[in-house]
């Protein structure tokens, strides 16, 4: 109804224009007006149109590899098996998760990863970069069928953040931020905190990171931090593992630990025991030389693996501390703990 009413606006803009002309009226200018907003107005409402399936859509956005985010292509796992047509949307980098690949709800859409200037400054070509890369992500995100929600991931918030709020307040669209971490912060890893990027990528991300309209984050401690600093109200949505996971195999563990062996003294078993050698023992397996059978040590170390994104303000030690589960690890595992981040 709003698309034919403005048509029909715009037609009797244009009707008085004419007439207007051809009288030599002085009210040409009245009658602009009025036909520029008729035309606004038919634009918005053709970005707003909406069909039978648009309540059941949602855009799933990654401004990084889509391969190398688990958490989103869980979500639009998730999404896509509660009954939502999810478009994932992000660099193809590597491969994503087969069961992604498989979905028939789940389509993926392709963005190329901008490379900037190849000369020039660093600020500059960084200026540059942002600006392509704004405007290829506003054309697709507008030329899309209406999406009832879009799901964001932060970061990277930079130029995506202000895109995505941009683009749903145009068309509607519930605009939700899952805050893994803050960006500028990983900028100040390599540039400073005192860099005047990163201090406009922390004014940007505060700025533009509060227009959401909800918010997720991975963990409690990201919860506080986000409603103490920065006034955002976020809902904790812990990070599962996919029915795809399960425990590994002695052997697969063993082959792992020996080619890891080869790269990270860490690895690898400080003597021979008895007639197996260094190469058929690692710290934590030994594989039998008669019958190849892997077992694991007894006095093996704890084995952490974090997959987080560890920065200034994120206090290890003060985190390891906090943690019982690390403290009962210690209990069972009290010769030696190896960190993996």
């Amino acid at each position: 109804m709003e698309y034919r009413g403005s048509l029909v606006i715009i037609s009797t803009c244009l009707v008085l224009l004419v007439s207007c002309f051809l009288a030599d009226l002085d009210v040409t200018l009245p009658v602009m007006y009025v036909t520029v907003a008729a035309v606004l107005w038919l634009c918005w409402g053709w970005l707003r149109r909406r069909d039978g399936g648009t309540h059941q859509r949602v855009c799933v956005l990654v401004l990084g590899d889509i391969g190398r985010s688990p958490r989103m292509q869980y979500h639009a796992l998730s999404l896509s098996k509660h009954g939502y047509q999810v478009t994932l949307v992000g660099f193809l980098g590597s491969r994503p998760h087969q069961g992604v690949l498989d979905r028939k709800k789940i389509q993926i859409v392709a963005i190329s990863e901008v490379k900037g200037l190849q000369a020039g400054p660093k600020l500059l070509t960084y200026a540059v970069k942002v600006v392509v890369q704004s405007l290829q992500l506003l054309r697709l995100l507008l030329t899309m069928k209406l999406q009832a929600h879009l799901l964001m991931q932060n970061p990277p918030g930079l130029p995506g953040i202000a895109v995505a709020w941009l683009v749903c307040a145009l068309r509607g669209t519930t605009f939700i931020i899952d805050w893994h971490n803050y960006g500028y912060t990983i900028m100040a890893l390599s540039l400073g905190a005192a860099h005047p990027v990163v201090r406009l990528a922390k004014w940007y991300e505060h700025l533009f990171g509060r227009l959401s309209t909800l918010n997720l984050c991975v963990t409690n401690a990201m919860k506080n931090d986000l409603q103490k600093n920065w006034g955002i109200e976020a809902t904790t949505l812990h990070d599962r593992p996919a029915s795809v996971f399960g425990k590994t195999s002695l052997n697969l563990q063993h082959e792992l630990f020996c080619r890891l062996a080869n790269t990270y003294p860490e690895f690898q078993h400080p003597g021979t025991v008895g007639e197996e050698t260094k190469a058929e023992a690692t710290v934590f397996t030994v594989c039998s030389p008669n019958d190849g059978s892997v077992t694991l040590w007894r006095d093996r170390p704890a084995l952490l693996v974090s997959s987080t994104s560890w920065t200034g303000r994120t206090l290890l030690p003060y985190s390891f501390n906090q943690n019982s589960r690390t403290t009962s690890v210690c209990l069972c595992f009290p010769h030696q703990i190896l960190l993996m981040i």
